[in-house]
């Protein structure tokens, strides 16, 4: 019988926490649609859609505990207490909800209000991934093999005198192996170059920091609510209206990196740490940000760089020989950590489509990246952003 069910509330993304944290204080009516998206073309078996269904509907009994409470309130000083009270209460509503099957072709949209739904995103495919493993009775390596792999990779950033953190929830193997590779990375750590994991319930878990800040859908939908000239300012703006200098890394690539530096003026460059990388070449995006903290008259070597679009060891190896003695640098690594297992990962995301309007129709928000292939959303609402942002192919 297969069963895949998520064991804490906390199973997520730090960043959806913190994002949830804001959408609750600025924008606590706002609708949204999120729709589930198969870049890799993966086929689902038959039955795939009841099976998720009923891991999906499991996860109406998750709430939050005392002691993940209190975890959240000594390890994050900079969440609000009546937001801790609220996620005490919070359960996921499975109704929000949607999933159908035709064929082996699999759709899921979620659809509600932002605060509520916010929190749906990462543990569906991290659902999905573990389901598609399950349902296709495909064998992983052995649990001594993924850890001796995973320690062999803590070995080798260790050599590169790098510090790393583990960013892999969405498209994990499974629970387990996530579990497994956390747990090696803490145990010999003993440079303590492993400096945290995205995943609130393992870091918990395992004594490390919860790292995150916001993701995309933050400046998506400040586009759909504000415009697309005025998405990346604002989104930033109103980051620092909530945290004050805390959680101070942003994110880049939205609309593409060079719109992003256009409004990432000397004020923002100074308030925040650092910016992450998320798409395009890394190298040259390296690049391009320390140009432009020298152009505002701020020393590189003060701020940092989280690098984190699809990096294995090599890639890692050739961003920190570019980068070494000119910028601070971080990694966060997902998929090669937690789901190396002999087996071909999915290549899965899942996005926010549109928000509604005070007049209650749907705009469509898109995501262009630095990479053409991540571009989502309606065709012509990105040709739009395009003009509007004075971007050319």
């Amino acid at each position: 019988m297969i069963e895949v069910r998520l064991k804490s509330i906390l199973d997520n993304d730090f960043y959806k926490i913190t994002m949830q944290n804001a959408v609750i204080k600025l924008f606590p009516n706002e609708k949204v649609k999120y729709q589930f998206i198969n870049r890799g073309k993966h086929h689902f078996p038959e039955g795939f859609a009841e099976e998720l269904r009923k891991s999906v509907n499991a996860m109406a009994e998750l709430k939050l505990t005392k002691e993940e409470k209190q975890f959240l309130r000594e390890t994050c000083p900079y969440l609000d207490l009546p937001y801790l009270d609220f996620l005490g209460g919070y359960h996921y509503d499975p109704s929000e909800v949607h999933i159908h099957q035709t064929e082996d072709t699999l759709e899921v949209t979620v659809e509600g209000e932002w605060y509520r739904t916010i929190l749906w995103e990462v543990p569906i495919l991290a659902l999905i991934s573990e389901l598609h493993y399950e349902m296709n009775h495909m064998e992983r390596n052995s649990n001594d093999a993924v850890i001796q792999k995973t320690l062999e990779k803590a070995e080798q950033l260790q050599r590169l005198r790098v510090t790393f953190a583990e960013f892999g929830t969405r498209r994990r193997h499974s629970y387990k192996v996530h579990d497994l590779v956390v747990e090696s990375l803490v145990r010999n750590n003993t440079s303590g170059n492993f400096i945290g994991s995205s995943n609130v319930h393992f870091a918990m878990k395992y004594g490390v920091k919860p790292i995150g800040t916001h993701a995309h859908e933050w400046f998506m939908f400040h586009a759909a609510e504000y415009g697309f000239k005025m998405a990346n300012a604002l989104s930033l703006e109103h980051w620092v209206d909530v945290y004050r200098g805390d959680l101070g890394v942003a994110l880049s690539d939205t609309y593409t990196t060079e719109v992003f530096f256009r409004q990432f003026d000397k004020k923002f460059a100074k308030l925040f740490d650092g910016v992450r990388h998320d798409s395009g070449d890394p190298i040259e995006f390296a690049n391009k940000t320390i140009e432009h903290y020298k152009k505002n008259g701020i020393n590189p070597l003060f701020k940092y760089i989280i690098f984190s679009d699809g990096l294995n060891l090599e890639k890692v190896e050739e961003i920190t020989k570019a980068c070494e003695g000119r910028i601070g640098i971080s990694f966060g690594i997902g998929t090669n950590l937690t789901n190396d297992v002999g087996l071909k990962p999915m290549n899965i995301v899942m996005k926010l489509i549109a928000a509604q309007s005070i007049h209650g129709d749907w705009i469509p928000t898109v995501k262009l990246s630095d990479e053409h292939g991540k571009y989502t959303g309606d065709p012509k609402m990105i040709e739009l952003a395009k003009e509007f942002l004075r971007i050319t192919d």
